[in-house]
């Protein structure tokens, strides 16, 4: 309307903020502690955690105390919400706009050949690695090459995971846990660790891999009734499929610009 002034969505100007925007960036990457985060921005701890409330009051970003230290907190980035936010502003900005696509929708990706690998880590490589692996292979319709090990490996994959997989349509009932060691020589494009744990103990690997961590509960050690029990498992399954679909967009750029892979 002539004469009259537009205030910006909210989430525009929550995003716009230099330092919060330098934030969302590395938490795009990987999820990290303040610390590290203070590190990278060289900002005062006070002056980030401060833009930390204020992305995690506009539900940007969420936190996850450490399981390997519990005076530590993890910061996730909520990709699926961003992205949630950002259409509907493009859809209020122009009716036009409602043509993006979440990745969420089923896409044949560009990835490379001979494919890229990634080795998910995890502390028992029962449940949220095997998970990871096994849904990484299917959402790329298997042309990225897909590991997955622990620091301290359990006996047999987790019945829950095998049941919701199950459930999904993907069969890992005939996976086996695996010591990381028996991948410390290979090559690999990326480690993804599932665990703090796993985070703190996690070795290097020749080539410099990139390294992504990803701060998830284990669901093995969720306690209650089996029909609670069964919910984590499902939860920490939407939560890897989540991220998945925004890893992938990432190996396919990097397939695209023709160099190393990189987040």
């Amino acid at each position: 309307m002539q004469g009259t002034l537009v205030h910006p969505p909210a989430i525009l100007k929550l995003i716009a903020h230099e330092i919060r925007w330098t934030l969302l960036s590395h938490l795009a990457q990987s999820d990290y502690r303040v610390q590290e985060l203070v590190e990278k921005v060289q900002l005062p701890q006070n002056l980030v955690s401060y833009h930390l409330r204020q992305l995690r009051s506009g539900h940007l970003i969420t936190e996850r105390r450490s399981s390997a230290d519990e005076r530590s907190i993890y910061y996730s980035l909520d990709l699926a919400q961003l992205l949630s936010l950002y259409l509907s502003v493009a859809d209020d900005l122009h009716p036009a706009m409602r043509g993006l696509v979440p990745p969420d929708v089923a896409v044949a990706w560009d990835l490379p050949k001979p494919p890229l690998r990634v080795l998910f880590l995890c502390t028992e490589n029962r449940a949220r690695s095997q998970m990871a692996e096994a849904l990484l292979r299917d959402l790329s319709h298997g042309s990225v090459e897909v590991e997955s090990a622990g620091s301290a490996p359990g006996e047999r994959v987790h019945p829950l995971a095998i049941q919701v997989m199950q459930e999904a349509g993907i069969d890992i009932s005939h996976a086996n846990p695996k010591h990381l060691d028996r991948f410390r020589e290979q090559q690999f494009d990326a480690i993804v660790t599932l665990c703090d744990r796993a985070r703190e103990v996690c070795p290097t690997f020749p080539g410099d891999p990139e390294r992504i961590h990803w701060s998830m509960q284990d669901p093995a050690l969720v306690q209650g009734s089996e029909e609670f029990r069964l919910q984590a498992f499902q939860e920490t399954m939407e939560q890897l499929t989540a991220r998945l679909r925004f890893l992938l967009p990432l190996l396919e750029r990097a397939n695209k610009d023709g160099r190393r892979f990189r987040v």
